[in-house]
């Protein structure tokens, strides 16, 4: 026969929650990204930090030109792997890891092979996506002034 045993303590009334006796949990909506260390097994880390350095240098401008917060999901196997928001809408300009700070103008979600396509100029964004190879919610036409960055990156 199974007998219940409760340890819990017997709460009175008036009885409050005491200092740090609750740690605060991060939203369970945020996908699982990788330990850092596993970050340089996708061939894509390397360009957004590229990238990364390069909207530090010239930020400033692009918030000017721009003025949207993209964020990029890209894929494996219809499953989020990285994460990185490219905010050029505030100050001088920021591009960090995870989803983004404030909303998203424009959200894509791109298979990772054919980010790096487009990345590299060896795909055209339009007719990729026309021919459903990635998606995008939010405001569709600000992927041209991504593009746009993404090919200033590409001279540097």
């Amino acid at each position: 026969m199974w007998k219940r045993i409760d340890h819990q303590p017997k709460i009175k009334a008036g009885d409050g929650t005491q200092p740090g006796q609750f740690k605060e949990l991060g939203s369970a909506r945020e996908p699982a990204m990788p330990h850092p260390l596993e970050l340089s097994e996708f061939q894509s880390f390397p360009v957004f930090e590229d990238i990364s350095h390069h909207i530090k240098e010239v930020g400033a401008q692009l918030v000017k030109k721009v003025n949207a917060i993209f964020q990029l999901d890209i894929t494996k196997n219809g499953k989020t792997i990285l994460q990185w928001t490219i905010d050029l809408k505030n100050g001088s300009g920021d591009m960090y890891p995870g989803s983004a700070r404030l909303p998203a103008d424009t959200v894509f979600t791109i298979p990772e092979p054919v980010f790096m396509e487009l990345v590299l100029g060896k795909m055209n964004p339009q007719k990729a996506f026309l021919a459903g190879k990635f998606k995008v919610s939010g405001k569709v036409l600000l992927g041209q002034k991504l593009e746009r960055v993404f090919k200033d990156w590409a001279k540097f």
